[in-house]
């Protein structure tokens, strides 16, 4: 400690109700949420040498006279850091780095896209791309090898789907993967056909045929993108992300920006498989590091697919294609064995399920491992989209997690019902039931498969309405949540879904000052306004790490 700092503690000593602090953030409209989910309210915050909360601030309460820095809120709401409980954080840096047909509404307007993409980059050996969606552009069918050829045949192609549950190649792409009219769907996985012939799209875990052939991006190209990732995350105010799937090379790349100061964003991995859960936490779970910033909590694993390509794993045939149940990629006893390989060193599990099948398959695992896994393990259950409502009580059993995203319910509404038919509804989004039935709902965004911003998913939980306000009234609206528990699902039940409760998630003495100001009291505002709000500023640790860039003003013409 400098010598002003050790006059201002003796003064501080000295003069009665005098206070210190390294910072304060003053004239804000503060929002936090306390351990019971009740909102309190301030007007300052302080925060400490560690980056942590010192104290929430009322008008009434006397401020220090020599903070380190004093910053003044002008008004603005200032809330917690969001923290998205589902995302995949290299996914939002490829996908900014390379071909992104997200906003494409036609399969010709995809084409065109993929067309000036090449025009643009001449040279690069692949095509590489994501964010297609056959059902938005209403298609009825999915792309083929042929769609492709019409615009690039001379070197191979391979477009990741929006829910990176499904591949679209050229011909190109399928002759250097060896891929013929004899080649064989594998387990969990499916390629679609024309006749006999591939048709293009490889489903689930046959898209690993096309992806063991594109080339590995180098070191610098991850760093790269992990840069570009934090860049969006924060801008849209998370904090902290659950990075669901986390590879060794992306364990490697969160490692070297934090050995280099790089890391500005909480990150909370779950290796993607057991392999990688073993290589990169080896005995258990890691420590946490970089104040903070990264910890390995547990592992990812999967038991179906997704809606969108029918891979998502039903107990009844799909009402759209009736000879069809999607995939289990798992038997019973390969999912307990993973679980319990997992459990057994005190790794946390989260397991993705979109289906009733799948999430039935889950919660029967789950039922017999707790048997053994005693204690508070928090198994988590990712997306549980579609569920049979027999089994929804079970959510409420073993201290289970219903990790889930407000905008799938929007963004997939039409296509849920015609993949299920109008009497399959009742389980489906199912978020009031789930706090009913006792289980802690966590909610994200699945990013990139869904914009991250998470006042869209705010005002989705809420309303059960999409940005335009349809269906009016909500869909399915007895599965709405109130404004408060759904601020909790992307803030302090998404950091509990982690075990981070301890330091993330809301602003209270000695947490970690994570926290957002933004232009909107999310609390008190319409939904329309909630989905317009726009973060300000972002801090983590009690530092700006984004702050918004203001328009240049208007130049006055003084002649």
């Amino acid at each position: 400690m400098n010598f002003s700092r050790l006059l201002l503690a003796a003064l501080a000593l000295a003069l009665p109700g005098a206070a210190l602090a390294d910072g304060l953030i003053d004239n804000v409209n503060g929002i936090t949420l306390d351990k019971a989910g009740k909102v309190v309210r301030f007007n300052g915050l302080l925060i400490d040498k560690d980056g942590k909360v010192a104290k929430l601030l009322e008008r009434k309460d006397k401020r220090p006279e020599r903070p380190d820095f004093k910053t003044d809120g002008k008004g603005l709401t200032l809330m917690p850091g969001i923290i998205d409980a589902h995302g995949h954080v290299m996914g939002v840096g490829f996908q900014a780095l390379t071909l992104d047909l997200s906003a494409a509404k036609s399969l010709d307007e995809a084409k065109t896209m993929v067309a000036a993409w090449v025009q643009r980059y001449p040279d690069r050996k692949w095509v590489l791309g994501t964010g297609w969606n056959q059902e938005a552009w209403g298609l009825r069918r999915f792309p083929t090898a042929a769609d492709l050829d019409a615009v690039v045949s001379d070197r191979p192609v391979w477009l990741e789907r929006v829910d990176g549950h499904a591949g679209w190649a050229n011909s190109a792409a399928m002759a250097t993967a060896g891929v013929t009219a004899k080649s064989v769907s594998p387990t969990g996985g499916r390629i679609e056909k024309t006749g006999t012939a591939p048709s293009g799209v490889f489903v689930d875990a046959a898209m690993e045929l096309i992806q063991k052939f594109v080339p590995e991006p180098l070191a610098r190209e991850r760093d790269l993108a992990f840069v570009k990732a934090q860049q969006i995350l924060l801008s849209y105010g998370i904090t902290g992300i659950a990075d669901m799937g986390t590879s060794l090379d992306d364990w490697m790349t969160y490692r070297r920006a934090g050995d280099n100061g790089g890391l500005h964003i909480r990150i909370l991995s779950y290796a993607g498989g057991v392999p990688a859960m073993i290589q990169i936490g080896g005995p258990g779970p890691s420590p946490w590091l970089y104040n903070d910033k990264l910890r390995m909590v547990g592992v990812k694993l999967y038991s179906d697919g997704a809606l969108g390509s029918r891979g998502a794993w039903l107990k009844r045939p799909y009402h759209d294609a009736p000879n069809e149940t999607g995939l289990g990629f798992l038997t019973d006893a390969q999912l307990r064995n993973l679980m319990s390989r997992a459990a057994m060193d005190n790794f946390q599990v989260a397991v993705h399920a979109i289906g009733d099948k799948a999430n039935a398959q889950i919660l029967d695992a789950i039922d017999e491992l707790a048997l053994t896994y005693k204690g508070d393990r928090r198994w988590r259950v990712e997306h549980a989209q579609i569920v049979d409502p027999a089994d929804i009580a079970r959510f409420g059993q073993h201290g289970t997690i219903a990790s889930m995203q407000p905008v799938h319910q929007t963004s997939d509404r039409l296509m849920a019902e015609a993949r299920l038919g109008p009497d399959r509804l009742a389980g489906a989004y199912a978020w009031e039931s789930m706090l009913k039935a006792g289980s802690r709902l966590a909610f994200g965004s699945d990013t990139p498969v869904e914009n991250p911003d998470p006042f869209a998913g705010i005002a989705a939980a809420f309303t059960r309405e999409d940005a335009s306000g349809q269906p009016l009234g909500g869909w399915q609206p007895q599965e709405r949540v109130t404004r408060e528990q759904a601020l909790a699902g992307f803030t302090t039940s998404a950091a509990f879904a982690a075990f981070a409760e301890d330091r993330l998630g809301s602003l209270a003495l000695g947490m970690r000052a994570d926290f957002i100001l933004i232009d909107t009291d999310p609390l008190m505002a319409t939904p329309a306004e909630i989905r317009a709000i726009k973060v300000q500023e972002t801090w983590v640790g009690g530092r700006p790490v984004y702050t918004r860039k203001r328009a240049a003003p208007a130049q006055v013409d003084a002649r």
